[in-house]
């Protein structure tokens, strides 16, 4: 797996092995990380840190992985809370009262695909296998969002709607965010055809033909990378304060799971992303 270093780093604790933000990891108040697909029990096309469950792997598995992360990252894996996705724009304001959802707990809500916080010791969690997870972090109000950004989320702008929230929730300045667009499908692999191309080309203030590639006979590919980060971009974050991982799952599906490499037949990675200082710290 080819990281640009300046905005990724790739870091080991014992097997596990997990992927971070330099940007993030500068202020020391943040813990943050990305998994990969090493360091777990599970086996087959789940191999082996697979943190999905509904897939097919066994749930002890999926719970034994989480608590192998967590101890390898520095998470409590008490702290943990996740959502529902279902490839909307709905973002959720959580707290302690929220850990333990999706995870340890069943989910409380069927529809979110964005968590924010301001409250230490609660970690973000959500999931992916080619979407794009994106981190946000206001370090003036000590604030975080974590945010699950498939193409339907993308083409509605979920990371504009995760910046609102932030703003209404804990008076962030958009100028003030640190953003990360993470590992996910890359402009290399994602090819779709007319439908999913002209949802995108509607989008005409992302200047949408600079990052839009045709291939004739219907078919694009397109670069989630860049359109989410134009997304943020127009939300308000300057451009000096977004890094973009640059790392494609399907590129690096021996490291990472890829639903478009497998046909489906995958585990699932997760993001990570918590404000320090809960009970312990």
């Amino acid at each position: 797996m080819k990281i640009d270093a300046k905005n990724m780093e790739l870091r080991r604790s014992g097997e596990v092995a997990y992927l971070t933000f330099p940007a993030f990891s500068a202020f020391p108040f943040v813990r943050h990380a990305f998994s990969t697909r090493l360091g777990g029990v599970s086996g087959g096309e789940f191999s082996s840190m697979n943190l999905a469950f509904g897939r097919g792997d066994g749930d002890e598995n999926v719970r034994e992985n989480y608590r192998r992360f967590c101890r390898a990252a520095g998470f409590g894996e008490e702290t943990l809370v996740s959502s529902a996705q279902d490839h909307r724009t709905n973002i959720r304001r959580v707290g302690r009262e929220q850990r333990g959802l999706g995870i340890w707990r069943p989910n409380d809500r069927p529809s979110v695909d964005g968590l924010v916080t301001d409250e230490p010791g609660v970690t973000l969690v959500i999931h992916t296998a080619d979407c794009v997870p994106l981190f946000l972090l206001d370090p003036e109000k000590r604030a975080v969002g974590l945010v699950h950004a498939g193409w339907r989320g993308t083409a509605a702008g979920i990371g504009a709607a995760a910046v609102g929230a932030m703003e209404r929730e804990f008076g962030t300045r958009p100028e003030a965010l640190v953003a990360g667009v993470g590992p996910s499908i890359g402009p290399c692999c994602f090819e779709v055809d007319e439908p999913v191309r002209a949802r995108f080309a509607a989008l005409a203030e992302l200047k949408p033909d600079e990052w839009i590639f045709p291939l004739g006979a219907g078919k694009c590919r397109i670069d989630l990378w860049e359109a989410n980060r134009r997304t943020l971009l127009k939300a308000g974050v300057p451009a000096g304060n977004i890094s973009v991982a640059g790392i494609c799952t399907r590129c690096n599906a021996d490291w990472l799971f890829s639903h478009r490499a497998t046909g489906g037949k995958r585990g699932g990675l997760s993001a990570f992303l918590e404000l320090k200082g809960g009970a312990g710290e």
